[in-house]
């Protein structure tokens, strides 16, 4: 089962995929955790470049190729035989990021990047997809504090520098995929404390995965 985890920026996201692997393990599952861009060796190359502040420059095109390079390398190096092996694999960001950021955030074609993204992911399809939602204020405020704190302004605050408009577009377009597809995407509230926003994700893998 793949169970994917998306999220404007500062949404909590990843801080949930680990607490969801360790509750998965407790259980005596066999789980796989990752995330894109970087779950690879070569995806981590591609994410100095995607992520890095001074990489401004970077057209909408060539941004798109490189997720999707990214994406390619870790479906066929992870996600698949993570899959086949019987593991639950949760990934941190996946198809979806795609089809928003640059889709709905740099106003790309969609059924273009739908369809270059059907190629990456080489018919690998989230069983669960949980959409952690907040206001890109919040958002933003908690993302630029983590960076600072972890000293990652540069190193990973390219998208953390777009504008509030751009930001709010990202999560205006998760929005719009939940409705459109709402047995596989789940919109939960992220605007709680992180135990609070746990006990929704965990009710959801619950219901719609794990029950008898």
């Amino acid at each position: 089962m793949l169970i994917t985890f998306e999220g404007i920026e500062g949404c909590g996201k990843s801080t949930q995929a680990v607490r969801v692997r360790e509750w998965l393990q407790s259980m005596g599952r066999s789980v796989l955790l990752s995330r894109e861009p970087g779950g690879t060796a070569v995806g981590r190359t591609l994410r100095s470049l995607l992520l890095d502040a001074q990489n401004n420059h970077l057209c909408s095109r060539t941004e798109l190729f490189l997720y999707l390079a990214d994406r390619a390398q870790h479906v066929h190096e992870i996600i698949k035989p993570g899959l086949e092996a019987g593991s639950v694999v949760l990934v941190d960001r996946f198809a979806d990021s795609t089809l928003v950021y640059q889709g709905f955030g740099r106003g790309l074609d969609l059924h273009m990047v739908q369809g270059l993204n059907e190629l990456a992911v080489d018919r690998v399809t989230p069983d669960l997809t949980l959409v952690l939602d907040l206001s890109p204020e919040t958002g933003l405020q908690r993302a630029r504090s983590r960076n600072g704190e972890q000293g990652t302004d540069q190193s990973e605050g390219r998208f953390e520098a777009e504008s509030l408009a751009f930001h709010s577009r990202i999560r205006e377009g998760y929005l719009e995929l939940a409705s459109r597809d709402r047995e596989r995407i789940v919109v939960v509230n992220g605007a709680g404390t992180e135990d609070e926003v746990y006990a929704q994700v965990q009710k959801e893998i619950e219901s719609r995965l794990l029950s008898p």
